[in-house]
């Protein structure tokens, strides 16, 4: 048979692509200003003059003009529908009253279900609602269905909340905001929508990521979110031929198991594989909510403690379950009652499996905002990784937030980074999108700039948080992502930054430029008021995303 007749396919072409002339966030060279991409791998990394003995006609060439490469960012909690849902609807994060919230609905066109986010009463000089028929007349008798900025609570029209049946739901009030049980109902009435509009509510918050320098996403689905179907719908994109490549997306299922058989089962019918289940599998709520467990009331509504959706004994089988598995379990958890529980559990697990068994599977707690120096010894203990959210704390913990108004002289300990680390608790960062908005760099610079001095964190250990360390949490199977080193998968970012620098955290030196022989990787100078520009995303060479100046 002659080559001509052959039917086996000739291997695709080979893409190698040079960069050059810029910085390279590396530490096999932390002085790299050049990186060679051979298909989906990081061949080389070096010096400037190197890279001129190295490019030859065969390769893309790409002058950086001083712009930084680095890992690309992983976020370690996002809900990819509701991020989208965020985007493409009523953007609420401005409204300062009620009459301000309703002339947003008033203003709403199309048809359908009217939905929102973002909306804040903690930032209102008035914190009073608008009542379920106010709403249902500015919406002119559309469905509405306007979710609070930290997602645990809605304001719903009169005749959203009748088809929802939320009479009599725990969590129902006679006013719009719902929450809990009558939270959940009405959000799955709104989300009635066809799995065309789901998965392009879902590209729209990949793309979203996708320009912003995110290489991963942790989609935390969950029944009372999006339902398995809406699971299905993020998995299928890390298999979607013929698209337009996307973050990558990994999955995990918040749902009770209350044995290793049940937990089998559980995994049997999703469908898809996740890594883990674990994520929004709910022990409490929020705490702009009032939903979120605490030991004491909170601060502006003393007889409120939150809610606690699962006992220890329910959280420890879950965990046990897991264990026995070998697949990571968890749970959401920000209160510290909350806590409390989701640490019996680990008590709990332990005796039925092993402490050994517990640590080894590496099981991951969400958010974790309250937490105690002996809370923190425990977790620790147990080899629990904390999935945070810094945006949180540079949104609420300023003098005055919400956290203030929520829990007072307690909200000082809240998101305790520094206290974390120095114990020993494996920790990575997220967004919660849409909680916060995809913006990798704010995120660090919060860390940085927590609202506690002796809770920052260095820029260096907050860009790991947003990036090996998301891998690492989600026990991914390269032990090299996350990483710009030879042989490393070639997942990064590309930046136009004004600066590079060291920073750290003591807030008596917030930066300085670092010495050669420090032999230190170097990262933007995030005091300048501005975050670097996101110029290409890549992932497994695959290019997810490219800006116009990138090649210009």
């Amino acid at each position: 048979m002659t080559a001509e007749q052959s039917t086996v396919p000739a291997p695709p072409e080979r893409k190698v692509v040079l960069y050059r002339n810029g910085s390279v966030y590396s530490a096999a060279d932390p002085l790299a200003t050049a990186m060679v991409v051979d298909g989906d791998t990081v061949a080389w990394v070096g010096s400037e003059q190197a890279a001129s003995s190295i490019a030859d006609s065969s390769m893309e060439i790409i002058d950086l003009r001083g712009a930084l490469v680095a890992p690309g960012f992983v976020d370690s909690h996002v809900h990819l529908t509701e991020t989208g849902i965020a985007l493409g609807s009523l953007q609420l994060g401005g409204v300062r009253s009620a009459a301000q919230l309703l002339d947003a609905v008033s203003a709403s066109r199309g048809e359908g279900p009217v939905l929102g986010h973002g909306w804040d009463e903690s930032t209102w000089a008035d914190s009073s609602l608008p009542g379920a028929e106010e709403l249902e007349r500015a919406a002119g008798g559309r469905h509405v269905f306007l979710s609070r900025v930290d997602a645990h609570s809605a304001l719903v029209s009169s005749s959203l909340a009748a088809a929802a049946g939320l009479a009599g739901l725990d969590g129902a009030t006679a006013g719009a905001q719902v929450s809990r049980a009558a939270h959940t109902a009405a959000r799955r009435e709104a989300r009635r929508l066809p799995d065309a509009s789901l998965r392009g509510y879902q590209q729209r918050a990949l793309t979203e990521a996708a320009e912003n320098g995110y290489v991963a996403l942790a989609e935390m689905a969950a029944p009372h979110i999006g339902g398995v179907e809406d699971l299905r719908l993020a998995a299928a994109w890390n298999n979607a031929p013929g698209e337009h490549p996307v973050p990558e997306v990994l999955p995990y299922w918040g749902e009770l198991a209350t044995s290793e058989e049940h937990a089998r089962q559980l995994l049997d019918g999703l469908g898809v594989p996740v890594r883990g289940l674990a994520g929004d599998l709910n022990i409490d709520g929020s705490l702009g909510s009032r939903t979120a467990a605490l030991r004491s009331g909170y601060s502006d509504a003393e007889r409120e403690q939150g809610s606690l959706y699962l006992t220890a004994a329910q959280a420890g089988a879950h965990l046990a379950a897991c264990s026995l598995l070998g697949i990571q379990g968890g749970f959401h958890v920000i209160g510290d009652a909350g806590l409390d529980a989701a640490l019996e559990a680990l008590d709990i697990a332990a005796a039925e499996v092993g402490e050994q068994r517990i640590r080894a599977v590496g099981h991951r707690f969400e958010h974790v905002e309250v937490a105690d120096a002996g809370a923190i010894a425990q977790l620790a203990r147990f080899s629990v990784t904390v999935s945070a959210q810094p945006g949180f704390d540079a949104a609420w913990g300023n003098d005055g937030g919400m956290y203030q108004q929520r829990l007072g002289d307690r909200s000082r300990a809240m998101n305790p980074f520094a206290s974390f680390y120095s114990a020993g608790v494996p920790i990575c960062f997220g967004s919660d999108s849409p909680v916060t908005p995809l913006r990798p760099w704010s995120s660090v610079r919060a860390c940085l700039e927590h609202h506690n001095v002796g809770e920052r964190i260095s820029a260096r250990a907050a860009f790991l948080g947003h990036t090996r360390a998301g891998w690492r949490a989600a026990r991914y199977h390269n032990p090299m992502a996350g990483q710009l080193v030879p042989g490393g998968p070639a997942s990064f970012a590309v930046w136009d930054v004004e600066e590079l620098m060291v920073q750290v955290a003591d807030g008596r030196v917030q930066s300085w430029s670092t010495d050669p022989r420090a032999r230190t990787p170097l990262l933007p100078a995030l005091d300048t008021g501005t975050d670097p520009v996101c110029l290409q995303t890549v992932r497994d060479g695959h290019e997810l995303f490219s800006s116009a100046a990138l090649r210009s």
